[in-house]
């Protein structure tokens, strides 16, 4: 089975190195592992973990989350499965890569599976918390028969960590672009609908968490709800994101008063600031363009979507 890694990249920082050193330990050996690079200005292009693999540059005011990814695959076709990682995903173990893509081996009808993300070793309760709610222990496969149990999780998806089938991907008409953010789960919740299944693969997993401030919550949650605003069919198939947040919050506060009671006002702050930003992002469209390019973590996205 032919396999190539993606990996887009802006000035990788600290653990890029790692990320390479774990991705080259891997027991299943890519057929190709390509990067695609927006204009690095760190070094990410010269380190020595680079050999053998392909690397693609484009300009930094050209990067599309799907777009980008999509402009790759087509450069580097030839892969019976495609697979993404991000560049702050350190692979947890050397048979990460193998058991992402075992999944496709054991069921013919996976048509995206996505693995398990462990919170960095040394990482803060709130950071640590997310990781472990949103990718727990136990491995799942979701269609669109069991939609109903899993609701808007069903789609849920990671390009930080995940890999397509090639038949699949390309029904399913590929990477979306002009998306500001959730590339993955709108290929993922297409090819749902086409009647193939998704495989969480918790036994394959990268480590992978961000300790955001407040404000950084706020603006990442300003653009989910920008993202569920102008993708709507997904609320029409997979059902609405509410109940999810009310479990993320229950889990959030009992997990702290549990391990680091020190943290909660930080804690209700960030809750506050999730919801806010949201809300805000859903009515996107009553703000003027530089409110939002404010509000917003992707801020190259306004340049480019004035309405």
């Amino acid at each position: 089975m032919r396999t190539i890694v993606y990996i887009p990249t802006l000035n990788a920082g600290a653990v890029w190195t790692a990320v390479l050193a774990a991705l080259n330990r891997q027991s299943l050996k890519p057929t190709k592992k390509v990067l695609v690079d927006s204009g690095s200005t760190d070094g990410t292009l010269s380190s020595k973990e680079l050999t053998g693999f392909e690397v693609l540059t484009i300009d930094k005011k050209d990067f599309d989350h799907g777009g980008t990814r999509q402009l790759v695959i087509n450069k580097f076709p030839d892969a019976d499965i495609y697979i993404f990682l991000t560049q702050d995903a350190i692979l947890a173990d050397q048979y990460a890569l193998e058991k992402l893509v075992q999944a496709f081996i054991n069921d013919s009808t996976i048509g995206v599976a996505y693995g398990r993300q462990l919170p960095h070793k040394g990482a803060k309760t709130l950071e640590a918390h997310a990781r472990l709610f949103n990718y727990p222990s136990i491995s799942q496969i979701r269609s669109m028969d069991n939609a109903s149990q899993y609701g808007i999780r069903t789609a849920s998806c990671s390009n930080s960590f995940a890999a397509y089938s090639k038949e699949a991907f390309e029904q399913a008409g590929g990477f979306p672009s002009g998306t500001i953010l959730g590339e993955d789960v709108i290929a993922a919740g297409r090819i749902l609908l086409n009647g193939w299944k998704l495989a969480y693969v918790a036994e394959a997993a990268v480590y992978h968490s961000h300790d955001y401030t407040v404000g950084e919550e706020f603006r990442r949650y300003f653009d989910i709800g920008v993202f569920h605003r102008t993708n709507a069919w997904i609320f029409d198939h997979f059902g609405h994101a509410d109940s999810e947040g009310f479990k993320y919050v229950k889990s959030e506060l009992a997990y702290v008063l549990k391990h680091n009671i020190f943290v909660l006002p930080k804690s209700i702050f960030s809750i506050g600031a999730k919801w806010l930003g949201y809300k805000l992002g859903m009515y996107y469209k009553k703000w003027p363009i530089t409110w939002n390019k404010w509000l917003s973590m992707h801020k190259a996205y306004w340049q480019k979507h004035r309405s």
